[in-house]
């Protein structure tokens, strides 16, 4: 499959309704995108199972606090460059590229690197949304090294890492982010075709792309849109969508702390303004609760769309008296394992609540 510059508003558009808040903004990284595209050609998407198991694959992304991609621009080259070092590091030509998470910005850096190399992009993720910590990816569940990783910030320097789990990967990664402005780009969790295929979400790229075409096609309020959204997720690695909430927002506090946006979320419903849904923040939503009990949680995905439009809204563009909906998303089966719950689920976070699943809340 062919993603050409003319597709990349619909996919960031999809990728920030799966980034449940976060993944980066997508306004700049889809100008430079469309620019990368338009002067290498389109970049090229195949399935993890057309990769040999002896392939070498290498995922790479940003790092660091979505606000921050706000105010940091990064340059036309960033991603490839990173790509550049990462080979000229460990001596070894790579055969792939593969995105960390889908996110408004995380899922076009990818395909910049590979489009610049000449490379494909896998058709899957290692989040099937986005999580704020690498030891939450699904190739870290699934026993992939996150090193040798190799990082570059906007000017340009590097910083190598070669640590002996995820968790103590994501304090050094992290760190060097915050002292590196907030954002970093990165390749880390290299990997053959072999570990990729045990442990990517498949089909979450192409998704986007479907997702965002639907999104931007049918444009309008979330009533007329969501039997539409329930049809096409019926299709995919995702559970049922559901609408958990209506109302506007009242009240929003976030602040970065060692390269993370921590805050809270509240929303105010149209019709009883006693009826508030509060959202926890760490990047993306993690927790959504009304009268003191939970809606929607980690590793379900829950989505913040424009109650007129539908458009998702990532967690670094809300504001006071926004009229939005919440959307909530069954997570795809990997994320509901023993082993992916252990990493993901509320108390991860230090939130103290056990997690349920998204359907059990619902009924």
């Amino acid at each position: 499959m062919k993603i050409y510059a003319t597709d990349l508003d619909d996919l960031a558009l999809g990728a920030v309704f799966l980034a449940t808040g976060g993944g980066g903004d997508p306004y700049l990284p889809t100008l430079i995108a469309k620019q990368t595209l338009e002067q290498t050609g389109p970049a090229t998407l195949i399935d993890a199972e057309a990769l040999s198991d002896e392939a070498f694959v290498v995922p790479v992304g940003g790092v660091g606090a979505p606000t921050v991609s706000l105010e940091l621009l990064p340059s036309i080259d960033e991603a490839s460059r990173v790509l550049d070092a990462y080979v000229a590091l460990i001596s070894k030509e790579i055969d792939a590229v593969a995105s960390f998470e889908i996110g408004g910005g995380n899922s076009l850096i990818p395909l910049m690197a590979a489009a610049v190399r000449g490379l494909p992009v896998i058709d899957g993720d290692g989040m099937g949304r986005a999580f704020p910590e690498a030891q939450m990816m699904s190739y870290a569940i699934s026993g992939v090294k996150p090193t040798p990783a190799l990082a570059m910030d906007y000017a340009g320097n590097t910083a190598l890492f070669d640590t002996a789990d995820t968790t103590t990967y994501e304090h050094h990664i992290r760190s060097f982010a915050a002292a590196a402005g907030g954002m970093v780009t990165v390749a880390e969790h290299p990997m053959t075709g072999a570990q990729l295929k045990r442990s990517v979400i498949p089909k979450t790229v192409s998704f986007s792309l479907t997702l965002g075409r639907l999104l931007r096609e049918k444009r309008g309020p979330i009533g007329d849109l969501l039997p539409l959204l329930r049809e096409v997720f019926a299709d995919s690695v995702y559970g049922a969508v559901h609408q958990i909430f209506t109302g506007k927002v009242s009240g929003k506090s976030t602040r970065t702390v060692g390269g993370y946006d921590i805050g809270e979320l509240s929303i105010e419903c149209f019709d009883d303004p006693t009826d508030v849904c509060n959202i926890t923040i760490k990047n993306e939503y993690l927790v959504a609760t009304a009268g003191g009990k939970p809606l929607a949680m980690v590793p379900d995905l829950i989505v913040i769309v424009d109650a007129e439009t539908t458009t998702p809204i990532n967690a670094e563009r809300l504001h006071f008296g926004q009229r939005v909906a919440v959307l909530a998303v069954g997570a795809p089966d990997f994320y509901q394992t023993p082993e992916a719950l252990a990493a993901t689920q509320p108390r991860c976070f230090g939130i103290d609540l056990d997690y349920t699943p998204l359907a059990s809340l619902v009924r």
